[in-house]
């Protein structure tokens, strides 16, 4: 009798979990049209807002274990641009793929960004669960 109650007691509070977990979808279809219109928006918003600061043309990345020290670096456009890898915490490497950036290790390259965009600095070296968190933006503006 114990067995039945506990298997049921588990059973109602599975559903109760799962039923919580559930999302509202039924305006899903209406919304897609407000939500490609809302991020175009906030991509004109979010360049704005990089060419109000100020760029560089030198990234300097400090990485740690899981960071690469800040979010968001900003450079012009037609500018060559230093980027320096320094390892603060574990041994870590830097790419970003349209720039063919690639550091292994600590070191030092300069390119030219000619188009004006947001591109994705990662970690290329597996350095454990938080690998994958080991990003960075460079707005090139």
């Amino acid at each position: 009798m114990l067995k039945k109650s506990l298997l049921a007691v588990l059973f109602f509070s599975l559903i109760l979990f799962l039923a919580a977990c559930g999302g509202d979808s039924s305006d899903a279809s209406s919304d897609t049209a407000d939500t490609d219109e809302s991020a175009t928006e906030e991509q004109a918003d979010d360049t704005e807002a990089a060419s109000d600061q100020e760029a560089s043309n030198e990234v300097n990345v400090v990485a740690t274990n899981f960071d690469l020290g800040q979010d968001e670096f900003v450079v012009k456009a037609g500018e060559e641009v230093t980027l320096t890898l320094t390892n603060e915490e574990g041994n870590h490497g830097i790419s970003i793929d349209e720039f063919d950036v690639n550091l292994q290790s600590e070191g030092e390259v300069t390119f030219i960004p000619e188009e004006p965009g947001e591109y994705t600095i990662y970690c290329n070296i597996f350095c454990g669960d938080g690998h994958g968190d080991m990003t960075a933006t460079l707005v090139v503006i």
